[in-house]
């Protein structure tokens, strides 16, 4: 149905927590505290594994890009909503929120394909071990780091061409950042066909990155079950399960928030879902990996000056 006010509008509010504003100082103090741990752990991830040469491997390669990634993902979003924490939010112009939105659609499917190419360098290691590093060789790492931040460019100048070219009556956009849904329903006009193109690109982005997952994850545990050994079996899990525990939860916050009916839940609890992929699941990835792998471990010891594990 179309809006009968068409007046310009040329900048953007969020409300942000306005449901939950006399625990805006307890949100302030737990966000803050899990954004400077992830940028921590993504940091020290990033400079262990460039600086240890025994980690110059694909896998820790993937793992690095991944990190980096996630540092600027969570830059992108997290200070500016701390910032309307304390205070009044301030306005952001439609410039600034287009470009808000450019990086973190760029960035959240950068990661998608991210975790797809480690999957892959899973499926090698495991069920090509003797080819890995002939198959996994440099060349073929920086391809896949530079497809999948490709496909996310892209989708980020598809996305942003079609919200953006919406006229817009209203200003405050019931989020704490420029999400392509939210922006879309301060639009004058019918966004069905915009809403259809989204929910498109939206399922393209996930499940293809997903599928070819749980491809690579079949062919690995198919492989895993031939291993006589027990102990085979116990380390090849191992080296997936850090993987796989980031996935799980990855892919499943973004199917919850992209890939329902935009009508299916509350402002809170979109919100709600927004905040776990957006300050929460970004930690998951230097706790998941720093915790399970000894590798990683070895060379936080070594960098501080303490004996590696055995």
């Amino acid at each position: 149905m179309k809006r009968e006010n068409h007046t310009v509008v040329r900048e953007f509010v969020f409300q942000g927590f306005s449901s939950f504003h006399e625990h805006k100082l307890t949100l302030f103090v737990v966000f803050l505290t899990l954004y400077l741990l992830t940028l921590a752990g993504n940091v020290i991830i990033v400079t262990i594994i460039s600086t240890d040469r025994r980690l110059h491997t694909p896998m820790y390669f993937f793992l690095s890009v991944l990190s980096a990634s996630e540092t600027v993902y969570t830059l992108v979003i997290v200070p500016r909503m701390l910032s309307s924490l304390l205070s009044r939010s301030k306005p952001i112009s439609l410039a600034g929120c287009a470009t808000q939105m450019f990086f973190f659609i760029t960035l959240a499917i950068n990661n998608c394909f991210l975790l797809t190419a480690m999957g892959y360098d899973r499926y090698v290691a495991i069920c090509n071990p003797l080819r890995y590093m002939i198959i996994m060789n440099k060349k073929v790492c920086a391809q896949q780091v530079c497809g999948a931040c490709s496909v996310g460019l892209l989708v980020a100048i598809v996305q942003i061409s079609s919200v953006f070219r919406l006229p817009f009556c209203d200003k405050e956009v019931a989020h704490y950042f420029c999400d392509i849904r939210p922006v879309m329903k301060l639009s004058c006009v019918d966004t069905t066909l915009h809403d259809l193109i989204n929910f498109v690109v939206s399922s393209l982005v996930i499940v293809v990155p997903l599928g070819l997952v749980f491809i690579s994850y079949i062919l690995i545990i198919s492989t895993i079950l031939k291993v006589t050994s027990p102990e085979g079996r116990k380390k090849a899990f191992a080296t997936c399960a850090s993987h796989l525990t980031v996935v799980i939860i990855h892919y499943g916050c973004a199917s919850i928030a992209y890939l329902k009916r935009k009508s299916e839940n509350t402002r809170d609890q979109d919100q709600l879902i927004s905040v776990t992929y957006t300050v929460f699941t970004p930690l998951l990835n230097p706790v998941v990996h720093t915790l399970r792998s000894k590798e990683v471990k070895n060379a936080l010891h070594r960098a501080i000056g303490k004996k590696p594990f055995a």
